[in-house]
């Protein structure tokens, strides 16, 4: 192969070679310039994906600035305007004049004032000596029959047991013979028979009456064992009866059995009267006069009472001084054999707030309350106090300051209308 001819064939490799790259790189830049038109094509998408987010949030914003108007507008137009106006403040109500006049509340400005100061102490629930009654017989007599159980209220006067004894069959059977004969001589006169004889009658007949009467029988039975005139009657049963009002509170017989004369077959007490002692030091018994004003504390309820007695001795194993109490009990709450707390006033002075018991209410949280009247009149606010004591109907409490204007009367109507605004009565 000569020169010229080598030359030639080198000159078409080159431009196929040529042909190559540039078909090569056309293809390139068709692939490239498609990639680059898909690209666009997703950023366009997603920048349209994200204004429609964008539009959306706006609009939900919008809407909830709307829906957060039309609350705060509703809240004023039912709520808001109520509580300013009606109410004024959290847990205050107003009341108007004619609120206040049908209810009764009356307000006053406290101011301390001298109140006794107290003592507490234990004390023990007993039978009212004075009070209670032991139903005894005279005479040595069988028991027949019982009228009343234990536990029962009696009367005055009504029977309770049926004796039987031969000791009193024979004093029935002398008064049967002695009345037949005293009315045979007074119906005969003065001028028929001697002034002797016509004594004698007498006195016979009323030592009979009297040995009945001795034995057991009362002035009724008597009267109706003559006014018999049938000596069948004198049988010897007689009846025990009530010798005052109260409530069999022992029992200590059964039937058939042989009582003698002072056994104590039934105890009746009349429990509306009852006595508390109790035990106090010997130096604070010094502070403690009769007629001073207790109370008494059973199971959280408080009973009125009154210094009846102070002994005069020490208790041997206490030490003590035994301060007896006269308490009331009507409804029954209180029992002989209780223990309870006593609150004695002594003869001593102390400067304290206080209220009556009924101004003193429970808040919702359970605390002792008091209705305070606020700057303008009508509007009351419940304050918490502590409650210090409670004597004679009044509520000594603390907590509060002198000249404060509380609910002295009709505090629980105002409480009610505290309760009806809806707010929480608590003071802060």
């Amino acid at each position: 192969m000569n020169t010229k001819t080598l030359f030639m064939l080198l000159l078409l490799g080159g431009s196929l070679i040529n042909s190559h790259m540039v078909a090569a790189a056309g293809d390139h830049n068709e692939k490239h310039e498609e990639t680059t038109e898909e690209s666009h094509s997703d950023h366009a998408e997603k920048a349209e994906g994200h204004h429609d987010q964008l539009e959306h949030h706006e609009q939900g914003d919008e809407k909830h600035k709307d829906e957060e108007k039309q609350s705060e507008e509703e809240h004023g137009e039912h709520g808001g305007q109520g509580d300013h106006d009606e109410h004024g403040e959290e847990g205050v109500t107003k009341l108007s004049n004619a609120q206040m006049k049908a209810a009764g509340i009356v307000v006053k400005s406290l101011q301390p004032q001298f109140i006794n100061s107290v003592i507490k102490a234990p004390g023990e629930v007993r039978f009212n000596s004075y009070k209670t009654a032991s139903i005894t017989p005279r005479i040595s007599a069988q028991v027949i029959d019982r009228h009343v159980m234990l536990g029962e209220f009696v009367k005055k006067g009504q029977p309770v047991i049926t004796l039987s004894s031969v000791e009193m069959a024979e004093a029935q059977g002398d008064l049967l013979v002695v009345d037949r004969e005293w009315k045979r001589v007074k119906k005969l006169g003065k001028k028929v028979v001697s002034a002797r004889r016509y004594t004698e009658a007498k006195v016979k007949w009323e030592l009979s009456k009297a040995r009945v009467k001795a034995y057991g029988m009362t002035t009724k039975q008597i009267e109706s064992l003559i006014a018999s005139e049938d000596f069948s009657s004198a049988n010897g049963r007689f009846e025990l009866v009530a010798t005052s009002d109260g409530t069999v509170l022992k029992e200590n017989y059964i039937l058939g059995q042989l009582a003698e004369s002072g056994q104590e077959l039934m105890r009746i007490t009349d429990e509306t009267s009852l006595w508390v002692v109790a035990n106090v030091s010997p130096a604070q018994a010094h502070e403690i006069n009769v007629g001073n004003i207790a109370s008494v504390k059973f199971n959280a309820r408080m009973f009125p009472a009154k210094v009846a007695q102070i002994n005069h001795s020490l208790d041997e194993i206490t030490r003590t001084t035994g301060i007896r109490l006269l308490v009331e009990n009507r409804d029954d709450a209180l029992h002989p054999g209780l223990f309870v707390n006593t609150q004695i006033e002594t003869s001593n002075h102390t400067k304290a707030l206080a209220v009556p018991e009924a101004a003193v209410l429970r808040s919702p949280d359970g605390d002792w309350q008091v209705l305070v009247e606020q700057d303008e009149a009508g509007e009351f606010k419940g304050v918490e106090i502590e409650l210090v004591r409670v004597s004679n109907g009044k509520a000594i409490i603390s907590g509060i300051k002198p000249g404060t204007s509380v609910v002295v009367e009709g505090a629980f109507f105002v409480q009610s209308e505290l309760a009806k605004s809806g707010f929480e009565i608590h003071n802060h």
